[in-house]
């Protein structure tokens, strides 16, 4: 998984230096409201994993200084991921997430950080959340993104030991 996250990583990097070219810049000033849909994966310890997708919802506000842009968001991945070793499932994660990132002109490329709450059917924890993410609008109201997200996760599972967690969203978004 972890080389997956870092095939992602590096075509963000990609696309924002093809798009660093543009000279048009966008104003992410604002609010948004949108729906997730993704691929999900989970390890743990004596040998607990699963994958399988995920969807949900988010709501954020962005503001745009010049090239660099700050927001805050809030979103909710619905999962259903069994572990395997009836170590349970992780049924859901909340997090609540800090974004800043670089205005490229056609696209927003950025960091997050923030916190992360999983839900399992074992148990609940929280966790820091970190990752990549590029944006692009489509018209005035509607934004494509997707996302990169790792959360490690501690005492979650029927035995004692962490889960650690890779996200892969693919967003849209309508700001207002």
């Amino acid at each position: 998984m972890k080389q997956t996250f870092e095939l992602f990583s590096v075509l963000i990097v990609v696309a924002l230096t093809a798009s660093a070219g543009q000279v048009l810049a966008e104003d992410w000033t604002g609010g948004y409201v949108g729906l997730s849909f993704g691929y999900a994966d989970a390890d743990g310890l004596g040998g607990s994993s699963g994958d399988d997708t995920a969807f949900g919802a988010h709501v954020g506000y962005d503001q745009d200084f010049g090239a660099f842009v700050l927001g805050g968001e809030l979103e909710y991945n619905r999962l259903s991921l069994n572990l395997s070793q009836s170590q349970g499932s992780l049924d859901s994660m909340t997090r609540l997430k800090l974004r800043g990132g670089y205005d490229f002109g056609s696209a927003l490329g950025y960091v997050v950080v923030g916190a992360a709450r999983a839900e399992t059917s074992v148990d609940s924890d929280t966790a820091a959340v970190y990752g990549i993410g590029i944006a692009y609008p489509i018209g005035e109201n509607f934004v494509i993104s997707g996302e990169a997200l790792r959360q490690d996760f501690d005492d979650v599972t029927r035995s004692t030991g962490g889960l650690d967690s890779n996200v892969f969203n693919l967003r849209t978004t309508f700001r207002f």
